[in-house]
């Protein structure tokens, strides 16, 4: 009965190899060993190849995930919230729309910038800068002063515009009423009567010394002349009363009276002079008003926007300060003679005294205290730097200027 060998299978890269000629394969096994472990690294390095293969293609994908989330659209930006109160010509609010030189420039702006946005309209300026500390607007865009308080808590843009403060006071068409006590008193107390009083007095010092030294040389012999007091004060005396109307006790000697008829045409001509510098201070003040600039108004009623750049101003120049929450409030008070004159920036004032104020208000004085206006920024704001470049953009273009022209007309 012929044997019968088991077969083993060897796990491997080589086929199974049988029992019986496991002697003969012993023989030989050094060069066998070494065939295996050939086979076997070559099998291993295949395997690293595949992996390797595995990774490389799983890096590509990552890549091009990453690549195409380079290259797509940038996600679409949060809306802004556009902070404004009503102060023509920069804002106008009519049937619950806006209009005005900030709008039209902040709505080209948001088109450059591709930005939605949505307006919040305040009461007053303080509310808006409050809205502003507290995040809830992003921009503030109603033509506002730069100032140094302001810049401690918010950023500006470039500046839209430069503008001072200007005075305004009402127009009745008619003079202006005038105190007759309250001009007197003005005028006593006036730089230009002071002068003038200082000059008669040193005019009527010298004439009294000059009538006294003339009248002791022309005593007669054994005669003894006046002693210089009261000599003195009693030829000053009658050199004032000759020079506001008539002496009653001439000179006695005829160099003393040829003297004192020099002294009283003098006089008249000093009179004359001064009574025409009187009357035409008051006819000017009566023509036109004690309000006639910025150095008029200590002690008058001035009304101005609560919180406004013009408050710290009208406080040192001594005008008692009236403060309105609404631009329109404080037009409304100088119209109705509630205060002597307004103080705000001269663009809002010279658009209201050519359209809704005309016939009833005027400009009076120079424009002061010149400054920049333009968009307020929460502090370290990411919009301000963006608003900054559209803004020189349409400087370049020629878009500021159109809008610029619409609104204060051509220069």
């Amino acid at each position: 009965m012929q044997n019968t060998s088991r077969a083993v299978i060897v796990r491997g890269c080589k086929p199974a190899v049988r029992a019986d000629s496991r002697r003969e394969k012993m023989k030989t096994w050094p060069g066998t060993f070494a065939r295996d472990i050939t086979r076997a690294i070559v099998c291993a390095g295949r395997t690293v190849g595949r992996c390797r293969a595995v990774v490389w293609a799983i890096a590509a994908v990552c890549c091009a995930s990453l690549c195409s989330q380079s290259f797509a659209a940038p996600a679409a930006p949060s809306e802004i919230t556009v902070g404004a109160f009503v102060l023509s010509p920069f804002v106008m609010e009519q049937d619950s729309k806006l209009s005005g030189f900030s709008v039209d420039l902040w709505t080209d702006i948001a088109a450059r910038l591709h930005v939605p946005y949505r307006y919040q309209v305040l009461s007053d300026v303080g509310t808006l800068f409050q809205t502003m500390r507290d995040g809830q607007t992003d921009i503030a865009v109603s033509g506002l002063f730069y100032s140094a308080q302001r810049d401690r808590e918010f950023d500006f843009s470039y500046p839209i515009m430069e503008a001072g403060l200007r005075v305004m006071v009402a127009d009745s068409g008619e003079t202006a009423p005038v105190s007759p006590l309250h001009s007197l008193a003005s005028q006593l107390v006036s730089r230009t009567t002071l002068i003038w009083g200082g000059v008669a007095l040193l005019m009527t010092i010298l004439a009294g010394h000059v009538v006294w030294l003339v009248e002791r040389l022309q005593t007669s012999t054994g005669e003894r002349g006046e002693a210089y007091f009261p000599g003195v004060f009693r030829a000053t005396y009658w050199a004032a009363t000759t020079l506001l109307s008539q002496g009653d006790q001439p000179p006695r000697r005829w160099i003393g009276r040829v003297l004192a008829v020099l002294w009283m045409f003098l006089g008249i001509l000093f009179v004359a002079s001064y009574t025409a510098q009187l009357a035409s201070t008051l006819t000017i003040e009566h023509m036109h008003g004690a309000i006639n600039g910025p150095d008029d108004l200590s002690g008058k009623r001035v009304a101005t926007l609560k919180g406004g750049s013009a408050v710290a101003d009208l406080v040192n120049r001594g005008a008692t300060v009236v403060e309105y929450p609404k631009n329109s409030q404080v037009f409304d008070a100088l119209v109705q003679g509630d205060v002597d004159a307004v103080v705000q920036g001269s663009a809002g004032l010279d658009y209201y005294a050519t359209h809704e104020g005309k016939g009833r208000v005027k400009m009076v004085g120079p424009e002061f205290n010149v400054n920049d206006v333009g968009f307020v920024f929460p502090i370290n704001s990411a919009l301000r730097k963006r608003v900054d470049g559209a803004l020189l953009s349409m400087r370049e273009d020629g878009t500021y200027q159109r809008i610029y022209n619409k609104w204060f007309g051509s220069p």
